[in-house]
């Protein structure tokens, strides 16, 4: 029971947000196939920081636990990918991912985000709504599904600037 209570103990560190690196993709991807049914590719990631969007990274002892891709264009954020790996939902890792990916919009100039998610994930969806992101559309057939296609939510969030 020591030597589990000090492991514990271990895994308890405080995780690090950082930039995305070309070399983190495998452990980006590896997140990305434990966490989705129709995960993205390798070269998906790979684009999307060679079309130099905002990736980051959250590390936990060395491991990639969580990563978020956005755009930013016109004033306006989508994000495009935000992930925690299923072993660590429920720490708070994807509330602190969002509002780091809200914190770098906003100061880069945007003044509204968006994103999809599909109406099945309602983890996600309660997160959204804490943060405030409100629904505002719904996009049929958007996700790849088991049964055929899912509609995805769309939901967004004005930015106000920090006071």
């Amino acid at each position: 029971m020591n030597a589990h209570a000090s492991s514990a103990g271990h895994r308890q560190r405080a995780a690090e947000l950082r930039p995305m690196r070309e070399d983190d993709l495998d452990a980006v991807h590896a997140v990305e196939v434990r966490a989705y049914e129709f995960p993205w590719t390798v070269g998906i990631f790979r684009d999307c920081l060679r079309a130099d969007y905002p990736a980051w990274v959250l590390q936990q002892d060395g491991m990639v636990i969580g990563y978020f891709l956005m755009s930013l264009a016109a004033g306006e954020a989508h994000v495009l990918n935000i992930c925690i790996d299923p072993a660590e939902q429920g720490r708070g890792h994807g509330r602190r991912l969002l509002r780091a990916l809200l914190r770098i919009a906003r100061g880069r100039g945007a003044e509204r985000v968006f994103l999809e998610v599909r109406p099945s994930n309602a983890g996600a969806i309660a997160l959204y709504h804490s943060e405030g992101f409100n629904e505002i559309g719904r996009r049929p057939r958007y996700y790849p599904a088991r049964d055929g296609r899912e509609d995805a939510l769309v939901m967004a969030m004005e930015l106000l600037p920090e006071a």
